[in-house]
């Protein structure tokens, strides 16, 4: 029997064994595309419909709790999920296998980039993806803003925000912690105006009983207790403190390596609002303070990280793979290695909070969600990260139209495929892998005519 299969709805499925559930989280690594909507589209159309391992409301309300922690909200429903059927093995598996695949693609992608980016087949893809890039940016900030921006105060938030980055220069995490307080304060003084507005909808479907269903009691590993609590949060700490400690013992506080695991430790818990609400905070310190890469890498790997399965943020991984490369970390007859390994150091700290959201903090946050004074910061948060998107468009705009800065030359051709990708995104609701396709093949082309418009005066 197909487990994807639609089963009868008249009985509840059987108690799935753990090496079938392992087998599915494995195949979610692999066929995750689309983003947190697709990913979470996907989890709901197997999990829910299909196999009804988990009922419509408890999948809604698993989401609306992830929905208000910082990291990826799809790998963390993934270990939710996980874990409500498996214990902490279940939410383990589930969260490993959500982005190890995306990782070994990333590794393998990245090298190709770095050892052969330069040929014209290459370069040319990446023309006319640079582009393409740069209007899917502006539509994250459009679908995050439409669902953010319920009211004027949260405009003037978003408004803020963007001043305080594009203007300012103001660091990413203070930001944050600005619009942390307003929303604090602001849901105390004028609380109608921070309330979260209409999650992901209602759950008022039903696909028959369900394993985990509504009224299923609820599952003792499930329940808070203080002991489990101080157990896994000392497991978590010491999963960061050892090998941050072995890396500074090796190689010392400001190695590459080190700086690499402090930093996007502290990447990982600002994560509010998804990917895209962290990729300014990572270019910040990345390309401005660190060096790890140039602004047209930063804008290819993105690309990158659109178009393999798993999490959006998992740019992350390129970016540390490029900064092992161009460091020269272990020597420069090892870029591979030193790559690879960087990557791996990214991936491990920028994910370890996830795991520790859900296992150690499910049980005791659970209950928080109509809590006004937790969900107004985190309003008032993903307010900010619109108008923080919105200047992450405008720095890929700049360093793709002007790539040698405002005194040379406007790519007018690099407009013309960003508009085009604009167009297939809002008008005709052309899903990002097709666009992102699609303007690499025209970039494709155009380096390959570009000679003959020269000649015949087109272009100058």
């Amino acid at each position: 029997m197909n487990p994807s299969a639609k089963q009868p709805t008249d009985t509840r499925p059987s108690p799935v064994p753990f090496s079938e559930a392992f087998r599915f989280w494995l195949k979610l690594g692999f066929i995750s595309f689309g983003g947190p909507a697709g990913q979470i589209s996907i989890m709901h159309q197997e999990l829910v419909e299909n196999r009804r391992w988990i009922s419509e409301r408890r999948f809604l309300h698993a989401l609306n709790y992830c929905m208000l922690l910082p990291g990826p909200e799809a790998q963390q429903l993934a270990i939710y999920i996980g874990w409500l059927m498996h214990r902490s093995w279940g939410g383990i598996v589930a969260g490993v296998f959500f982005v190890l695949p995306s990782l070994f693609i990333l590794i393998t992608l990245s090298w190709i980039y770095l050892a052969f980016g330069e040929t014209p087949l290459i370069a040319g893809l990446f023309y006319g993806i640079k582009p393409a890039v740069t209007a899917i940016v502006l539509q994250a900030a459009q679908r995050i803003g439409s669902r953010a921006l319920k009211n004027s105060v949260l405009v003037g938030v978003a408004a803020c925000a963007f001043i305080a980055i594009f203007m300012l220069d103001v660091p990413f995490p203070a930001i944050v912690a600005s619009a942390a307080l307003v929303g604090y304060l602001g849901g105390r003084v004028a609380p109608g105006k921070f309330k979260v507005g209409g999650g992901h909808g209602k759950a008022d479907k039903s696909f028959g009983p369900a394993l985990i269903d509504d009224d299923t009691p609820r599952l003792e590993h499930t329940r808070f207790r203080w002991s489990a609590l101080i157990v896994l949060v000392g497991i978590g700490s010491l999963l960061w403190l050892v090998p941050m400690t072995i890396l500074t013992a090796r190689y010392g506080w400001d190695h590459a390596l080190t700086q690499m695991g402090w930093f996007f430790t502290k990447a990982a818990l600002l994560t509010f609002g998804g990917a895209y609400a962290v990729l300014p905070y990572v270019y910040q310190g990345a390309v401005e303070h660190y060096h790890w890469l140039m602004p047209q890498q930063m804008i290819d790997g993105l690309a990158l990280g659109e178009t393999t399965p798993g999490p959006l943020i998992m740019v992350v991984s390129f970016v540390g793979f490029v900064a092992g490369w161009s460091q020269g970390l272990f020597g420069a007859d090892q870029l591979f290695l030193a790559g690879a390994v960087s990557a791996v150091v990214v991936t491990y700290f920028t994910f370890l909070p996830s795991f520790l959201f859900i296992l150690a903090g499910g049980p005791l946050l659970e209950s928080t969600h109509d809590n006004l004074n937790f969900t107004a910061p985190l309003t008032s948060i993903t307010a900010a990260v619109v108008g923080v998107i919105v200047n992450l468009a405008l720095f890929f705009a700049w360093h793709v139209f002007w790539p040698q800065g405002f005194a040379g030359h406007f790519d007018s051709l690099s407009m013309l495929i960003s508009l085009f990708a604009l167009l297939a995104l809002f008008r005709y609701k052309a899903g990002v892998i097709p666009v992102i396709v699609a303007s690499g093949v025209g970039g494709l082309l155009v380096t390959l005519i570009k000679p003959l418009l020269f000649q015949v005066g087109i272009l100058s």
